[in-house]
């Protein structure tokens, strides 16, 4: 699990979405930096350089327990915890199990497990596609359209070097698709998680409607929302800017005059960016990048890049 780490202070770690990886975070993770937290961003397990993983562990009870793992390898004691997509579930469902580690829980975007997929979504996938599982440019297309507000002009060339792996290894993507559409209502049908919680959803997200927003806040007592206009739904990648004083403003306000568990006692914070990898014999890659997550590093500027930095830890894997 190689993670990126910026600045110094309390800390705050954030969980990616499917097909995705760490660098999505990249321009938030140094607005927390600025605003004097310590963000810390892994690849979870099977996706980015997380490689060695089977299967199984894309599921997200077992993505919750090697979080845990992870957690407990870089010392980890007392953080925020905030999760876009997919990682907003996996987020939940560990802050369900670890409320007393977890001094608050964001959704910055909206997460998987609330509301169905938007039509526009559910409309390609009638059409015979399925645009997070691009295999030519017309489905990049497509899926970029679906995630930016402004999607990002690509040539050619760089539209079929981000849809090759896709192609190479297709089965293996729409393995784990299924897999993690399985947990589809999960944050409806799991006990919510009793921590303070802020809920932004870009109002434009056509992945997930935006009316999910009010839904998950009746779910989570206490719950803060925020919908941010012309904002889809990856809004931490291509909303930074506004997203971060809405998350720092909670961090700051909204997170302390929410009850929550006792605390555990917080670990010191500094800065670094840390690989942690398998113990294990090498298996087969499997590992699973979104376009969209090796796009991304090419839209983070050299000052941000200067701001992350990075090491290594061993983790356990089944």
């Amino acid at each position: 699990m190689p993670y990126n780490v910026a600045g110094a202070g309390p800390d705050v770690l954030l969980v990616h979405g499917l097909f995705a990886d760490k660098e999505q975070w990249a321009a938030l993770a140094c607005e927390l930096a600025a605003a004097g937290y310590r963000a810390v961003a892994p690849d979870l397990p099977g996706y980015g350089k997380s490689t060695g993983y089977g299967l199984s562990a894309y599921r997200l009870d077992l993505q919750v327990a090697l979080l845990e793992a992870f957690v407990e390898r870089i010392g980890l004691a007392d953080f925020a915890l905030a999760g876009n997509s997919m990682g907003g579930a996996i987020a939940a469902l560990y802050a369900r199990g670890h409320p007393a580690r977890v001094r608050s829980l964001a959704f910055l975007g909206s997460p998987l497990g609330v509301v169905p997929w938007h039509p526009d979504l559910r409309a390609a996938i009638y059409r015979g596609m399925n645009p997070f599982i691009p295999v030519d440019p017309a489905q990049l297309d497509a899926e970029l359209g679906l995630l930016f507000v402004k999607p990002p002009a690509l040539n050619d060339a760089q539209k079929q070097a981000l849809v090759a792996p896709y192609v190479e290894h297709n089965r293996h993507y729409v393995q784990v698709w299924n897999i993690v559409n399985l947990y589809d209502d999960v944050l409806l049908q799991r006990t919510p998680p009793r921590v303070p919680a802020l809920i932004v959803w870009g109002e434009a997200d056509r992945v997930y409607s935006v009316r999910g927003a009010s839904l998950l806040q009746r779910r989570i007592a206490g719950s803060v929302v925020r919908t941010l206009p012309a904002a889809g739904h990856l809004l931490h990648m291509e909303s930074a800017a506004a997203v971060a004083p809405i998350y720092v403003e909670f961090l700051k306000t909204g997170a302390a005059s929410q009850p929550r568990e006792p605390r555990m006692p917080a670990s010191g914070a500094r800065l670094r960016n840390v690989e942690s990898r398998p113990r294990m014999k090498r298996r087969r890659s499997s590992r699973t990048s979104s376009s969209i997550a090796r796009l991304s590093n090419s839209s983070v500027t050299r000052s941000i890049r200067s701001t992350l930095t990075s090491a290594t830890v061993t983790m356990p894997v089944t």
